[in-house]
C-alpha cells in the first residue's frame, strides 16, 4: 500500500500505480500536489495528510506514523499512543506496537462523501507522557467502481416534423457516483441519418449532450426513430451506461414553451417543514389548444434532490418534501422542464440556497483526562484535553467554552477548537476532596445553543496535616494507692489526611516522676491514646506530675504534635494523725504539773498532732476519750488545748491520767490517742509531798536524803548545761522560729517527714505559728505563784516508789533550789 505524509508543513501524496495514461495523469497530479503543499508549508501547515484509495481491504496499511513522526517504536506503548477519530464510524485502527495505521473497515468513497472532492477523513494521534497531539487527514481517492447510469432505460421525445435543421434537443445526463476522470467524460449515439450528438462541458466540468437535427424529419417516411445513447467515463478500465431514445415524429407545433426566467434563485431556511413553498416556475406557449397546454417536470436532477423537493406538474410550484439540512448541502441546483401539448419543451434552472439555522449544539469531545491528581499539584498542571465542535457555520458554528467560577481550574486554548483544563490555584483535599467541573460550550447563534460536559476530578492525599489534639491540654485525676494497670484517661488526636497519612500513634516523651522515669509509672497505648498507671502512686510522695504526649501520623515524612498531660493524684485518707507532742514513744510518759490553785480555764498543756493527708483528710479534731476525773479537764475540739474545766478541789486525786483522742475528717475517719499524766501540786516541797499521801517510814529517810543530794547535784549540772545549750540553740534557731516551732528535745518530738509548719497543712488541730510555751517566774511571787506551760524540770515518773525513796522529792527540791537562786539574782 502506498501512503503519503505531511508533517509540519510537508504534504506528500501517493496513489496506487496505474497503467497507461491514467497513471501518467495521476503522477502529474501528485507532483502538483507536492509543490502546492510545499508552498503552503511556507505559511503554516499543522496537519499530516495521507491518501488511500477506496475499496481497500480491511487490514491494508495506510501509513506508519512512528516513522513519519520520527518516534521511537519501543516507547509507543509506554506513552499511551491512541487514535481518536471524529467520525461516527471507525475506518482506521492503530497498531500501538508498530505505529502502523491500517484500514479497519472497507471504505466506499461514494457513500462517505458523495460528489465532494477532496474526500477527507480526520483523526488525531495522541501521545501522553509528555502530552503530544497530531492532527491527521486521510484523503480517500476515487476508484472507478461505478458505471454511468441513466434515470430511465428509455426516453421519449416528441418532435414535430417541420422543426428546422440544427435544432437541438437536450438529452438527460447520465449519473456516475465516481468523480474526476472516473466520472462521465463522453456521450455517443448510435448511427443514424437524422441526428448527431453534440457533447459540451459545463462550468463545473460535467459533461452533457444535445441531439442536433441534421436532416429534416418526415413523419410520413418514418414516424418513429430508435436511438441508443451511450455514456462513458474516463476510468481505466472504462465503464459505460446506455439508454434508449425513442423519437416520435409529430405534426407541426411551431412554438416552444418559454420560461419567465432562465434561472430562478431562491433562499430556503434549513429544517423548513414539509410542503413549504420553495418557488414557483412559470412558462408560457404562444400556441393555442393542446399545443399550449404546459406540464412541468424535473429535468436531470440527482436522486437525492427528488427526495427533498416535489414539483406540481400543473402549477410549477416546488415544495419541500424531505428534511433540509444545511450541514448536508449548502445549495441545490434543480432543472425544471416545461413541455407543451405538442411535445415542445424548454428548461430552466432553479438554484436553491440553503440558509443555515442554529440547530446544532456544540459537541465537547474528551481526548485525555487525569481523573486523579495530587493535592499539591503546581499551577498549570494539565488535567484534561478536549475539543469543541459545532456543525453549524458562521456565527452559528463559532463557540466559546467556559467553566464555573468557584473552582481552582482554568481553561487554556491550544490548537484550533482544543482546550486544556489546567490547575490555577493551590488545591487542598481536606477542604474539597473532589470537583465536578462543568465544561459549558456555547455557540454564537440566535438563539444560542449550549452543551455541558461534566468532568470529575479527584484529589489524592499528601501528608500535609499534623495530628491535632481535641484539647490544648489534659488534666487527669488518679486516686492514690491505685491498682497497677488502671486506666487514667484518654488523649485523642485527629488528622485531616486519609489512609496511612491519618493513622495516628501516641507516645510519651522521656521524663521523670521524682527520681523515676515516666516509663516505670505511666504507659500510653500507641493505638488509642489510653493512659495507664503501671504502679501504685502515693499522694504524700507525689501530688501531681506532667507528661508530654506526642501524636505522630503515618505519613512520609511523618508529622506530629505534642500536648501536656497533667496527672493529679487525689488524696485518700490513708494516714492516721501523728502526735507531735507529747511524745508517745518514750518508755515512761511525761508528767504535767498543775498547781491546785489553778482556776477554771487554766492551760495544762496542748496536744499537737499532724496528718500526712491533705484537705479534709487532715482536718483534726480533739476530744477527751478517758480521764481519771472527766469533769476536771476539757480538751479544745479544734486546738487540742487541755484546760481545767473547774477549780481544783482538795478531794481531786493528785495523779490524773487523760487519754485524748485525735481524729481526722476523712472517710472513713482515722484516729490515734495520746496519754497525758497530770500531777496536781500545791508547791514543789512539803506541800507537794503531803499531797502524795504516801506513808513514810523512818528507815527510808537516809536513802531519800541521799537521793535528794544526788538529784540536786545532777539538776545543778543539768541546769548549767541547759543554759549553755539554750543560748546556743536560740542563736542557731532564731531564723527558723518564723517558720516552725521545734520543742526542746525533752518535751517535743520533731518529725522531719511532716510539714515544717503544722498550721499550714491544717485549718485546725495544730499549733499556731507564733504559739510558744515558756516558764515564767515573777519577782515577788510566792512559792505558790510558780506558773508554767511546759515543765522546765525533767518529767517525773507516773508512779514513784515510796519504799525506796521518793524521786519526786529530790526533783521538787532541785526545782525549789533553782527558784531560790533565780530570786536572788
Amino acid at each position: 500500500m502506498a501512503a503519503g505524509a505531511l508533517q509540519r508543513g510537508l504534504c506528500f501524496r501517493s496513489d496506487p500505480g496505474m497503467a497507461g495514461e491514467m497513471e501518467t495523469r495521476s503522477r502529474k497530479r501528485q507532483v502538483v500536489s507536492f509543490f502546492l503543499c510545499l508552498c503552503v508549508s511556507l505559511v503554516a501547515c499543522e496537519t499530516i495528510r495521507y491518501s488511500v484509495s477506496e475499496e481497500k481491504k480491511s487490514g491494508s496499511l495506510v501509513a506508519n506514523i512512528a516513522k513519519d513522526l520520527k518516534l521511537d517504536v519501543e516507547k509507543l506503548s509506554g506513552r499511551s499512543l491512541r487514535l481518536i477519530s471524529k467520525s461516527t464510524k471507525q475506518y482506521f485502527e492503530l497498531n500501538t506496537g508498530s505505529g502502523d495505521v491500517i484500514i479497519k473497515e472497507k471504505i466506499d468513497r461514494e457513500d462517505l462523501c458523495g460528489q465532494s472532492d477532496p474526500c477527507l477523513l480526520q483523526f488525531e494521534i495522541v501521545l501522553e507522557n509528555p502530552l503530544q497531539l497530531y492532527r491527521m487527514e486521510v484523503q480517500i481517492d476515487d476508484v472507478n467502481d461505478n458505471n454511468p447510469k441513466f434515470s430511465k432505460n428509455e426516453f421519449v421525445l416528441k418532435i414535430p416534423e417541420q422543426i428546422p435543421i440544427d435544432t437541438r434537443f437536450p438529452v438527460e445526463r447520465a449519473q456516475d457516483s465516481d468523480i474526476g476522470t472516473n466520472n462521465i467524460q463522453s456521450y455517443a449515439i448510435s448511427a443514424n441519418e437524422h441526428f448527431s450528438l453534440d457533447v459540451q462541458t459545463r462550468g463545473d466540468g460535467s459533461k452533457y449532450a444535445e441531439l442536433v437535427l441534421e436532416k429534416q424529419l418526415d413523419r410520413e417516411e418514418q414516424a418513429q426513430l430508435m436511438l441508443i445513447l451511450t455514456a462513458a467515463d474516463g476510468g481505466l478500465p472504462q465503464r459505460t451506461g446506455t439508454a434508449q431514445i425513442r423519437i416520435n415524429v409529430l405534426d407541426s407545433n411551431d412554438n416552444f414553451p418559454q420560461f419567465s426566467q432562465s434561472v430562478y434563485t431562491v433562499q430556503l431556511m434549513e429544517n423548513s417543514p414539509q410542503d413549504t413553498l420553495v418557488t414557483k416556475v412559470e412558462a408560457s406557449d404562444l400556441d393555442q389548444g393542446p399545443n399550449a397546454e404546459i406540464t412541468y417536470s424535473f429535468g436531470q436532477v440527482p436522486e437525492r434532490v427528488l427526495k427533498l423537493f416535489q414539483l406540481n406538474q400543473f402549477t410549477g410550484e416546488i415544495t419541500v418534501l424531505g428534511i433540509i439540512d444545511f450541514e448536508d448541502a449548502e445549495m441545490y441546483e434543480v432543472e425544471v422542464q416545461a413541455t407543451d401539448g405538442g411535445g415542445f419543451s424548454s428548461r430552466c434552472k432553479v438554484l436553491v440556497e440553503i440558509e443555515d439555522m442554529n440547530d446544532n449544539a456544540p459537541e465537547v469531545t474528551l481526548t485525555s483526562l487525569s481523573s486523579t491528581i495530587p493535592e499539591d499539584s503546581s499551577p498549570e498542571t494539565v488535567v484534561a484535553l478536549f475539543s469543541v465542535r459545532d456543525r453549524d457555520s458562521g456565527d452559528n458554528g463559532r463557540t466559546v467554552c467556559s467553566i464555573q467560577d468557584n473552582v481552582p481550574f482554568a481553561l487554556k486554548s491550544t490548537l484550533k477548537n482544543y482546550y486544556e483544563l489546567v490547575t490555577q490555584k493551590p488545591l487542598d483535599r481536606e477542604k474539597v476532596p473532589e470537583y465536578n467541573i462543568s465544561i459549558t460550550a456555547t455557540d454564537w447563534g440566535t438563539p444560542r445553543l449550549t452543551s455541558v460536559r461534566i468532568i470529575r476530578v479527584q484529589l489524592s492525599d499528601i501528608n500535609d496535616n499534623p495530628p491535632v489534639f481535641n484539647e490544648s491540654s489534659y488534666v487527669m485525676y488518679l486516686k492514690e494507692n491505685n491498682h497497677p494497670g488502671l486506666l487514667i484517661g484518654t488523649v485523642h488526636a485527629a488528622d485531616l489526611d486519609t489512609k496511612q497519612n491519618a493513622k495516628v500513634t501516641y507516645s510519651a516523651l522521656p521524663g521523670n516522676i521524682g527520681d523515676l522515669p515516666f516509663s516505670s509509672s505511666i504507659s500510653i497505648n500507641s493505638e488509642n491514646g489510653n493512659v495507664y498507671a503501671l504502679q501504685s502512686l502515693d499522694y504524700e510522695q507525689t501530688r501531681d506530675f506532667q507528661v508530654t504526649v506526642r501524636a505522630a501520623d503515618g505519613g512520609s515524612p511523618p508529622l506530629s504534635s505534642e500536648v501536656i498531660v497533667r496527672v493529679v493524684i487525689i488524696d485518700e485518707n490513708d494516714n492516721a494523725p501523728f502526735i507531735l507532742y507529747p511524745l508517745q514513744n518514750s518508755s515512761s510518759p511525761a508528767n504535767d504539773l498543775v498547781p491546785r490553785s489553778a482556776e477554771a480555764g487554766y492551760l495544762v498543756t496542748k496536744v499537737v498532732a499532724v496528718d500526712g493527708d491533705s484537705g479534709q483528710n487532715s482536718w483534726l479534731s480533739y476530744q477527751l476519750l478517758k480521764a481519771t476525773d472527766p469533769g476536771l479537764f476539757a480538751v479544745g475540739l479544734q486546738t487540742g488545748e487541755v484546760k481545767t474545766s473547774r477549780p481544783i478541789t482538795s478531794p481531786d486525786s493528785v495523779k490524773q491520767k487523760l487519754i485524748v483522742l485525735v481524729r481526722d475528717n476523712g472517710e472513713p475517719p482515722r484516729s490515734t490517742t495520746s496519754t497525758l499524766n497530770v500531777l496536781l501540786v500545791d508547791g514543789f516541797s512539803d506541800a507537794y509531798m503531803q499531797l502524795l499521801d504516801v506513808p513514810q517510814e523512818e528507815e527510808q529517810q537516809d536513802t531519800l536524803t541521799l537521793y535528794l543530794v544526788i538529784s540536786l547535784s545532777f539538776v545543778s549540772f543539768l541546769f548549767l548545761v541547759c543554759v549553755v545549750t539554750i543560748i546556743a540553740i536560740r542563736l542557731y534557731k532564731t531564723r527558723q522560729c518564723r517558720e516552725r516551732y521545734v520543742p526542746s528535745s525533752r518535751n517535743f518530738y520533731f518529725e522531719p517527714n511532716f510539714p515544717t509548719n503544722p498550721a499550714d497543712t491544717s485549718v485546725t488541730g495544730t499549733l499556731p505559728q507564733s504559739y510558744c510555751y515558756e516558764v515564767c517566774l515573777t519577782t515577788g511571787s510566792g512559792t505558790s505563784e510558780f506558773k508554767f506551760l511546759r515543765p522546765l524540770a525533767p518529767s517525773l515518773p507516773a508512779d514513784p516508789s515510796v519504799s525506796e525513796g521518793s524521786v519526786l522529792d529530790s526533783q521538787i527540791n532541785s526545782q525549789l533550789k533553782e527558784k531560790k537562786e533565780s530570786l536572788r539574782e
